[in-house]
């Protein structure tokens, strides 16, 4: 596979996307990669391009529970939320994934490019607890073509997550 990525301790001041703004003003360290913006492009084959591990990159995914409140779940790439283990973390009877069409006037952001960091609303954030193990972890950057990369506990800290078995 042809690798698309640019990498750049931040991006170019036009290309700035909310995440890096809220990641700025809270003065956490990140580092931006850029690649070649393809929706339809997987989270393992976005791994590849930037030449990370796949179990280091997270994707997230936004789900409603049985009382109507939304949570947010941040999950490797290559993994499956485990719907039962999510409801269980945010104390609910059950929880189900959110049509994908409602996913930007809930959180401001696109499919592909929705990140757990500035959203419209603060939803409770949930992390797989396998993004500890790493020294840095990547999330969209709230932008198809754009991901962070920054240390797990800053993103726990940016997100306000709770770490939780997911998967």
């Amino acid at each position: 596979m042809k690798n698309r990525s640019m990498k750049s301790n931040s991006a170019k001041s036009s290309e700035r996307t909310n995440v890096m703004r809220v990641l700025d003003s809270k003065k956490i360290k990140y580092e931006s990669h850029l690649y070649e913006p393809d929706a339809s492009l997987s989270g393992e084959e976005i791994a590849g391009i930037l030449g990370e591990n796949a179990d280091s990159v997270f994707k997230t995914l936004v789900t409603e529970g049985k009382t109507g409140e939304h949570y947010v779940f941040v999950i490797p790439v290559n993994a499956e939320l485990d719907l039962k283990k999510a409801a269980s973390a945010a104390g609910e009877k059950s929880v189900s994934m959110i049509r994908q069409k409602e996913l930007l006037e809930l959180t401001g952001y696109v499919h592909g490019g929705c990140s757990p960091i500035g959203m419209k609303k603060q939803f409770r954030t949930f992390i797989h607890e396998t993004a500890l193990l790493y020294d840095t972890v990547c999330v969209s950057a709230g932008k198809v073509g754009f991901q962070i990369e920054l240390s797990p506990e800053d993103l726990i800290s940016a997100a306000r997550c709770t770490a939780a078995s997911l998967v």
